[in-house]
């Protein structure tokens, strides 16, 4: 990261929040720029809450950048960034986790590995 820019925590997924205050902006601010910027597409939780991933909240520290420090408008932000990322070469990304099993099926392992631990623990304590 270059001076000034702020060292982005080693996590997967970031909440609204988090990166509204890593990125110095409004919540209102980020769900803007996500329909103005098409690199910007957080994921959604079931419940529809926004999940930035890292290369997300990255984009968006370079929209703030060019936006309040270069002074670019909406639509010359969108063209630098364009130009920038035919110009340059795929970054390398940490792999995504896949679930061999599908999310259903997983999560319903989860739930039932939980009641057994929750069982065992009841056990040990009588």
């Amino acid at each position: 990261m270059t001076a000034g820019t702020p060292e982005l925590p080693d996590k997967l997924y970031f909440k609204i929040g988090e990166v509204a205050k890593i990125v110095g902006v409004k919540p209102y601010v980020l769900r803007y720029w996500e329909t103005e910027f098409p690199a910007i597409r957080p994921g959604k939780t079931r419940s529809q809450h926004r999940l930035y991933r890292r290369r997300d909240v990255e984009a968006l520290l370079e929209i703030k950048r060019l936006l309040h420090s270069e002074r670019f408008t909406i639509e010359g932000a969108k063209r630098r960034l364009r130009s920038t990322a035919k110009a340059a070469p795929p970054a390398e990304t940490r792999p995504q986790l896949s679930l061999p099993l599908g999310e259903r099926t997983f999560r319903n392992e989860l739930v039932r590995v939980q009641q057994q631990l929750r069982t065992l623990l009841h056990d040990l304590l009588r």
